[in-house]
């Protein structure tokens, strides 16, 4: 046993790279390497979040947040009131319903309160990006698993990005 420790030892400062790794890499093989295991159990949605700046009210109007999204760096905001958030909208939903005649209709007369897209803080990024891409939006509320309803920040698809090194850096 002290001979494999030794010998395991000593190949290890020579050989730098795990001889399977070598082996299956020229093959053509290309096996996820233990930094990169390491590094996906840690991107989590905590890691991507950022401050929810701008939260639509409850008590908002089609058209008043129609208005407001022309001043606004993003094309999806949450919903909120008294309660916390309870909701998200995003440009194309404000835009169809204001054709649809809704214009003078409140937000929270037209979210399902009930069940809201959204993730928690220890979600996997990749949760995030399904649940993105499910409900066609770029920004998720990341919400408390005490309280659906306590909004801790906010999510988005360029952040997400950026935290894979894809896409412009964008300072939080």
């Amino acid at each position: 046993m002290i001979s494999n420790l030794v010998s395991f030892f000593i190949s290890s400062r020579f050989q730098k790279q795990p001889i399977y790794e070598v082996l299956a890499h020229q093959d053509g093989i290309h096996l996820p390497r233990a930094e990169t295991r390491q590094q996906g159990g840690q991107r989590q949605v905590v890691h991507a979040m950022r401050n929810a700046t701008e939260v639509l009210s409850a008590e908002t109007t089609v058209l008043e947040a129609l208005e407001k999204s022309k001043s606004s760096e993003f094309r999806a905001w949450p919903i909120g009131d008294e309660r916390g958030v309870i909701g998200v909208s995003n440009l194309q939903d404000l835009k169809r319903g204001n054709n649809d005649g809704l214009g003078s209709k409140r937000l929270s007369e037209i979210v399902d309160a009930g069940d809201f897209p959204h993730v928690h803080p220890d979600h996997s990024l990749h949760v995030a990006l399904d649940r993105m891409g499910a409900c066609q939006l770029d920004l998720l509320p990341v919400v408390s698993r005490a309280n659906v309803h306590h909004l801790e920040g906010i999510v988005t698809l360029p952040d997400v990005l950026a935290l894979y090194g894809v896409g412009p850096k964008e300072s939080k």
